[in-house]
């Protein structure tokens, strides 16, 4: 008998087996429909012993001490702050906008006074923000907008700007000085031996098994557990019941080069001509030390499995429907981008199943308090 059922081996799943398993010592099943653990963090070497991101790339930042201290017990860590560059107009410009972008883009030489009065003639009065474009063009206008925002929103979501919530656009900030790094968060780093093996440190616990290659719904009429956690798509555990949720997919293309380095950053982005939204290039995230070098083309779809909850109010209202029956159940628990409809970082998926595990073990100490009053 299993204490929980965990169904989903990436960051929620992964968090939340280890604390059980550790901290209040439960039986946990972890059950996997892919043939791997860690999520679309999975990281392994390819063929020319290259090591790749299947799912493309995962930068790892936060600003919580208590996720990287908690993070830390498994991973030793390679400082990497990532920086991504943009193709616009033939040239290679630091994003997020920043002094460099525009002084480069324009030929100018402004400082960073100049540049802010620059961006406030640019931006448009938006009386009240809705959508992605009223974020970008209050900032910095309409021709930065279309340059930089426009065409990648359009790609990566099929939705032009204006018909999304103003969530994705704020994400991404714009700056007057010459920082060029794409995260300012207080701790950026990756873990220095991949992923996958930060994520198998985390389940070598005698309490924890893993089951691979199983849809959770062939088995868990036979495997007797107690209360599950369910970390995949709320609508899928519901049978699609209300309708399915959106999501965008992607196309991940991968090439070996035989050269040393193909582009001088992690990620360069192209908004505009290219069916692609981005290509990265794996060395410059990991550090590692090779003669060839391995890039991944970024093609976005509708179809394929779940990655990105395509933020919109009829979304949300749909999501609130599952949610409904999410809260009504009393021993199965829901977490994760994929099982809250939420768009979140690697950091905030472990706070929340950090917080989960802080929540089930309270509830259990107050039924055990409650019991231990009945009977006195």
């Amino acid at each position: 008998m299993f204490d929980y059922m965990i169904v989903g081996a990436g960051f929620a799943g992964c968090v939340l087996a280890e604390r059980l398993a550790t901290v209040a010592n439960k039986k946990v099943l972890i059950v996997e429909q892919r043939d791997h653990i860690g999520g679309n963090a999975y990281d392994y070497y390819n063929h020319n012993g290259i090591l790749v991101h299947k799912y493309g790339p995962h930068i790892f930042h936060t600003n919580s001490k208590k996720v990287f201290d908690y993070l830390s017990q498994f991973t030793l860590w390679r400082p990497y702050e990532h920086r991504v560059l943009a193709s616009v107009d033939g040239q290679l410009v630091p994003l997020p906008i920043n002094l460099t972008t525009i002084n480069t883009l324009y030929g100018l030489r402004l400082n960073c006074d100049e540049v802010e009065s620059f961006f406030n003639l640019k931006a448009e009065k938006v009386d009240k923000i809705r959508t992605s474009e009223d974020v970008v063009v209050s900032k910095v206008g309409r021709e930065l907008y279309e340059k930089f925002f426009k065409g990648y929103t359009k790609k990566q979501w099929d939705l032009d700007p204006s018909e999304l919530d103003a969530s994705v656009a704020s994400r991404v900030p714009v700056r007057i000085n010459k920082d060029d790094r794409y995260f300012t968060d207080s701790y950026q780093a990756m873990p220095l031996h991949g992923y996958t093996k930060m994520f198998r440190n985390m389940l070598s616990h005698p309490n924890i098994k893993v089951m691979l290659n199983t849809d959770y719904k062939e088995v868990v009429d036979f495997i007797p557990f107690h209360r599950m956690i369910y970390t995949g798509p709320i609508d899928n555990y519901f049978d699609y019941c209300y309708g399915k949720l959106p999501y965008r997919s992607i196309e991940f293309k991968f090439d070996t080069l035989d050269t040393e380095h193909y582009q001088p950053t992690g990620t360069v982005n192209y908004p505009n001509e290219h069916a692609y939204t981005r290509i990265t290039e794996f060395k410059h995230l990991t550090g590692q030390r090779h003669s060839k070098t391995t890039i991944v083309y970024e093609y976005p779809k509708a179809d394929g499995d779940p990655y990105y909850p395509i933020p919109r109010p009829e979304n949300a209202e749909l999501y609130k429907k599952y949610k409904l029956l999410a809260d009504s159940m009393t021993n199965t628990f829901f977490t994760g981008r994929l099982g809250t409809y939420k768009y979140y970082n690697m950091d905030q998926v472990v706070a929340q199943s950090l917080t989960l595990f802080e929540k089930l073990t309270q509830q259990k100490i107050k039924l055990e308090l409650n019991g231990h009053a009945k009977a006195s």
